[in-house]
């Protein structure tokens, strides 16, 4: 069965037109043609952009030449009001600086001591499904639960069902609702004391959500002080200094880190699963394969019992190949480079879409079907090197790509050895670009004890 796309549309619309479709669904803004094109030149009255689906090309702007091809402002502008000046945003030594921060956090041992907490959080979806009992199911708003969930308890040991821990996750829900996933003002590059068309209901969310983290982040720093802070993720980010200069994150920069971590490990997790479960309960034969390998998971398996889930990392691999949960990644030229014989100008916008890539026509066979047994193929492995960037790639790959890799197969895992997933509703779910790639109305599933 192929995967739904977004609504087509035309190969080419008006100026206007493309920017009131990319203000609404940036998926849908998107001509049919860039599905098979190397390169596609967009004009606005201020700036020219790029879209680069050439392997070379992703490979020299992520790999080969990242300090040429930083973070675009117009990235940074969408943002900036819920982010501050984060990794995910920051550029240069201030970027290096966190990730020498940040990166030991995520090594793999450090994921091996908060697996039970992930754990914890998976019985309790399972368990919280349970009470569904046979009715529909809107799966985008309880994976958000449970992707929220892993994030608290292995961040700051506390389930959802904290008092801090719930109003902040109502916020981030609110948050996402009226954010965009790029600025206008920012993408046509408008003067800096032109407004930025922040919606306001955007500032008064993110302005809650960073005096929420404050609390938290306060609240921790006191615990260190007193000496019985759990060791937890934001135990370790508050007492690892920086190996090169010795300082720790000030509180502004804690709150910044635990933002970018809130809303990565949150808003993609909760895509990427929900989306995950939508094609397992469209291909029957592949959940039940799915659900055999789950059944042989111990009630409380270990780390290790992880690398015996071959088809549901898989299966989560190939969500991620046709619904990854961040579609574009813009980036800005910084000298003038020719790229496929076009001269780039200094300060152009080029977009690397693992959207586009992802389904792209020469690049992978049959790239709108839900085909996990790809993965074990010669074909499938070689268009995986050349063309999957589900966490970006280069010294920008996400910093938590090896905690969501554990993180989705062990959700699904739990969830199919408890139910079948069937659909609810007989109208596919329509694809859109917003913050991360959610569905227009929702996914609507129904879990069947087994």
């Amino acid at each position: 069965m192929t995967a739904p796309k977004p609504t087509p549309r035309a190969d080419r619309v008006s100026l206007w037109r493309y920017l009131q479709l990319f203000r609404s669904d940036i998926l849908s803004a998107q001509p049919e043609r860039l599905y098979r094109a190397w390169m596609a030149e967009f004009r606005a009255p201020t700036i020219r952009s790029y879209l680069c689906n050439d392997p070379a090309i992703v490979d020299l702007i992520l790999k080969d030449r990242p300090d040429q091809f930083p973070k675009s402002e117009r990235l940074i502008e969408g943002l900036r009001p819920l982010l501050g000046n984060s990794v995910f945003v920051a550029n240069g030594e201030d970027w290096r600086a966190q990730r020498r921060i940040i990166d030991p956090a995520f090594e793999s041992g450090r994921l091996r001591e908060i697996f039970p907490a992930m754990q914890d959080a998976a019985i309790a979806a399972v368990q919280r499904l349970g009470q569904s009992q046979g009715q529909s199911v809107e799966v985008e708003a309880a994976m958000s639960h449970v992707a929220a969930d892993i994030i608290f308890r292995t961040l700051f040991s506390v389930p959802i069902e904290n008092e801090a821990a719930h109003a902040l996750f109502t916020e981030f829900q609110n948050f996402q609702r009226t954010q965009p996933l790029l600025n206008l003002g920012a993408l046509l590059k408008l003067p800096r004391w032109f407004p930025r068309f922040h919606r306001r209901k955007t500032k008064a969310s993110a302005r809650r959500i960073r005096a929420l983290i404050t609390k938290m982040t306060v609240a921790r720093i006191a615990e260190i002080s007193a000496g019985r802070a759990p060791q937890d993720l934001a135990t370790r980010l508050m007492t690892t200094p920086d190996p090169q200069t010795g300082k720790l994150f000030s509180v502004e920069q804690m709150v910044d880190q635990v933002a970018i971590f809130l809303l990565a490990g949150h808003e993609t997790s909760a895509s990427a699963l929900s989306w995950a479960l939508y094609l397992l309960a469209t291909h029957p034969e592949i959940q039940e394969r799915c659900a055999t390998e789950a059944a042989r998971f111990s009630d409380a398996p270990s780390l290790a019992e992880m690398s015996g889930l071959d088809l549901i990392r898989d299966t989560f691999r190939e969500t991620l190949r046709l619904y990854p949960p961040v579609p574009m990644m813009v980036r800005e030229n910084r000298c003038p480079i020719d790229l496929r014989g076009r001269a780039v100008e200094k300060g152009a916008q080029i977009v690397l879409s693992p959207w586009h890539l992802h389904r792209h026509e020469r690049l992978w066979q049959r790239p709108d079907e839900f085909e996990p047994d790809r993965w074990r193929t010669l074909d499938g492995k070689t268009s995986a090197r050349s063309a999957y960037i589900p966490f970006s790639s280069g010294p920008r790959v996400c910093v938590g790509a090896a905690f969501a890799m554990i993180e989705g197969p062990l959700v699904l895992a739990h969830i199919l050895r408890a139910f079948r997933v069937k659909v609810s509703l007989p109208v596919p779910p329509v694809p859109v670009g917003k913050l991360t790639v959610r569905s227009a109305d929702g996914i609507h599933l129904t879990f069947v004890p087994r």
